[in-house]
């Protein structure tokens, strides 16, 4: 599995490699926490490329209910149709007037697609009780249809920042693995797959300046989305290697708070390039 997420442009850890691949095989949810940034989201994709199914993504947000998320009724149809006249009083409810969305239309593909829940920690407490059916039985009960249930199950991953805690009833139907921030030589090794154009002083360098702010009491911590984002910045820009003219008009790329970049630029950011260059030499 490893192998496999590698050839499409993802470096994962075994650990991880592992919970996909038993998720997988045992038809469980697959449950990803961690840090935003930490490529929980892009493992979704990378499977749906890997596997050659279609990715269907459900967007948590405050607010999310059943018709954001699974399925809604055509109303306007239903009244038009009354109003002409060509519907029974039996048929207001029939299929041709449900509007599937995401959690719905994973369970009515043809072939299993991956169903990405992402960020599962922006809804509301209350939505994921509606998702405990989907999980666990892989099907919706509609009241006014009945039961529609997957003929496969779609291969579930679902994502949390862990900005609140997601409830055990949930955790329980999915295998579960936290994504933390890679090591140093798993980050370059995806650097260098990511942003191949990058010079290898160079990107050894961002991966030690940025290991060096994950260390720091920052409020947000920069992922690994921010460290290829920076990398690709300084390559426009033509660094060779990192300076502080450089990483001071550049820290906006990293940091997204400005009390965290009041905290790195100066001498913090001074620092760290000071240990990063004793640590890796002049030459």
């Amino acid at each position: 599995m490893a192998a496999g997420l590698l050839a499409q442009g993802y470096v994962a850890q075994r650990e991880l490699a592992t919970a996909a691949f038993l998720a997988l095989r045992l038809q469980r949810p697959l449950f990803l926490e961690g840090e935003p940034g930490t490529g929980k989201t892009e493992i979704a994709k990378t499977l749906a490329a890997l596997l050659g199914r279609p990715l269907i993504r459900l967007q948590c947000y405050e607010g999310l209910d059943l018709a954001g998320a699974a399925y809604e009724w055509n109303y306007a149809r239903q009244m038009l149709e009354i109003k002409l006249g060509q519907l029974a009083g039996d048929d207001l409810f029939a299929p041709r007037f449900l509007i599937p969305r995401a959690l719905l239309q994973a369970l009515q593909q043809p072939g299993p697609p991956v169903l990405l829940i992402d960020e599962l920690d922006r809804a509301d407490e209350p939505f994921e009780a509606y998702l405990l059916e989907v999980l666990s039985e892989f099907q919706i009960t509609i009241p006014e249809l009945g039961v529609i249930r997957a003929a496969e199950p779609p291969i579930v991953l679902i994502t949390s920042n862990r900005t609140r805690e997601i409830h055990d009833a949930v955790k329980r139907r999915c295998l579960y693995h936290w994504v933390d921030f890679p090591s140093a030589a798993r980050e370059l090794e995806i650097l260098r797959l990511r942003v191949p154009g990058a010079p290898e002083r160079l990107s050894r360098q961002i991966v030690a300046f940025i290991q060096g702010l994950r260390a720091l009491d920052l409020y947000k911590l920069p992922g690994v989305a921010e460290t290829i984002e920076w990398s690709r910045a300084l390559l426009e820009l033509n660094a060779l290697e990192l300076d502080p003219e450089t990483v001071q008009s550049t820290l906006g790329v990293l940091l997204k708070y400005q009390d965290d970049i009041a905290r790195v630029q100066g001498s913090e950011a001074a620092r760290l390039l000071a240990q990063i260059r004793a640590e890796q030499g002049h030459g």
